[in-house]
């Protein structure tokens, strides 16, 4: 089996079901374009717990982990398979490099997985896990990634979703139409994209120190799920996808990394 890619994506506000269709279109061609995988390993910002943790749940529910959007959006349901062999897969490999790693009895999926996931593959058929980020920092979740790299070698897609901005004050929330994007928004997305480009793996671990790194980033929850696709993607070449910016400071690019 050839060895499947790592993806990553910026998966923007809950509606972006709704009010992102370059951004869904994009997600759509992304499932199109790698190979159909045997199961899923979902790594989201929402999840964040003491230790890697991965969801044993034979049929995870669909989280709606957010509040005043519209009726629409909580109606929504992503009915996938869960992946319990997979989590344990996972949680085995983690333990082999030396990092402790749990399982959930019954985590379902949050909307940074269930959003993408419902455009790249609509049909929800697919076995999916859910992991959890920890508290630990930049290095930790690059070494989580390269611990479970070899799960591409066994028809698992590592799905990493966060985003590459996340600041609510640089979002303009009441914009009928998407605002230009902020220019230091701009700036920094560029930046990461420079730096995947070139493989500097050193200078994306200290995102904070570059040009708005700090302000894209109040806080690093939503930046580590990058992280984690950078350590199992390996020596492998990203291709970006730049579908643009929502609520003008919200990038929503995507990385695949393949052979």
């Amino acid at each position: 089996m050839a060895r499947m890619p790592v993806v990553f994506v910026s998966h923007g506000a809950p509606d972006a079901l709704f009010k992102a269709p370059d951004t869904v279109a994009c997600w759509r061609e992304i499932g199109r374009r790698i190979p159909r995988p045997k199961a899923i390993l979902a790594v989201s910002a929402h999840w964040q717990a003491l230790s890697p943790t991965a969801s044993h749940a034979g049929a995870p529910a669909t989280i709606h982990d957010f509040s005043g959007f519209a009726p629409a959006l909580y109606d929504l349901q992503y009915p996938a398979p869960g992946a319990p062999a997979l989590a344990e897969r996972a949680v085995s490999l983690l333990a082999e490099a030396d990092i402790a790693a749990a399982l959930h009895p019954g985590r379902g999926l949050d909307h940074g997985a269930w959003v993408p996931l419902s455009a790249m593959y609509p049909q929800g058929n697919l076995p999916v896990t859910q992991l959890s980020l920890t508290r630990q920092g930049a290095a930790a979740h690059f070494e989580y990634g390269q611990a479970l790299a070899s799960l591409r070698e066994e028809g698992v897609l590592i799905l990493a979703s966060g985003a590459i901005t996340h600041n609510f004050s640089w979002l303009d929330w009441d914009a009928e139409n998407d605002p230009p994007p902020l220019p230091k928004a701009r700036v920094f997305a560029d930046w990461v994209a420079e730096q995947l480009g070139a493989g500097k793996a050193a200078a994306l671990l200290d995102y904070r120190a570059a040009p708005h790194g700090a302000q894209a980033h109040p806080s690093d929850e939503h930046f580590l799920p990058l992280l984690v696709a950078l350590g199992a993607a390996g020596k492998d070449a990203p291709e970006r996808f730049s579908p643009g910016f929502t609520y003008g400071g919200l990038a929503m690019d995507a990385y695949v990394w393949q052979d």
